[in-house]
């Protein structure tokens, strides 16, 4: 696995999987909420529980899912992340990428484009458009330039770790 940031603007994670592009679509997209981690730093579910969900169409929600506790109103809260902007099974998915603190005007967009390697996919992660967020925007925690993207990159290599062990058990 490699995390290099390229730019001050985008982080990029690059990741062998053992399975043949299809299957490492479906992983991604399918299968997000059996892989993506739980807890504060991945979810916005308290407590490890709900769903993350990526519709499977061009325009489709990748979204979070889970029910409040009686103490903060009941029911279901739905948190929508991003709108999918390519769906390209079983080579390329992009989709816009809003934080929870993200201003109605902000986004980040993520794509991952899955390749061929011989049996298994080299899938790669790129998150950018972190440079349109101001310097002090919540989401960087104190940190700009390269430590926050750094920061970006290690988030999604702890993603997509997540992924690879999630590939290795499902065979």
């Amino acid at each position: 696995m490699s995390s290099t940031p390229v730019a001050s603007d985008h982080a990029t994670v690059t990741v062998t999987v053992g399975v043949e592009p299809d299957e490492a679509f479906l992983l991604f997209t399918r299968d997000i909420n059996l892989w993506w981690r739980r807890g504060p730093r991945f979810r916005n579910a308290p407590g490890g529980t709900g769903i993350i969900c990526v519709e499977p169409k061009l325009g489709g929600r990748v979204f979070e899912s889970y029910d409040v506790d009686a103490a903060q109103g009941g029911g279901e809260r739905v948190v929508e992340v991003g709108v999918s902007k390519i769906w390209d099974p079983p080579n390329r998915l992009v989709f816009e990428w809003r934080l929870v603190n993200f201003a109605p005007d902000e986004k980040t967009e993520v794509e991952v484009v899955f390749k061929r390697s011989g049996a298994n996919t080299r899938l790669t992660v790129t998150h950018r458009g972190w440079s349109q967020l101001r310097g002090d925007h919540p989401a960087r925690h104190g940190l700009n330039g390269p430590a926050f993207i750094r920061m970006i990159g290690l988030w999604w290599g702890d993603q997509m770790k997540a992924l690879i062990d999630f590939a290795m058990t499902d065979e």
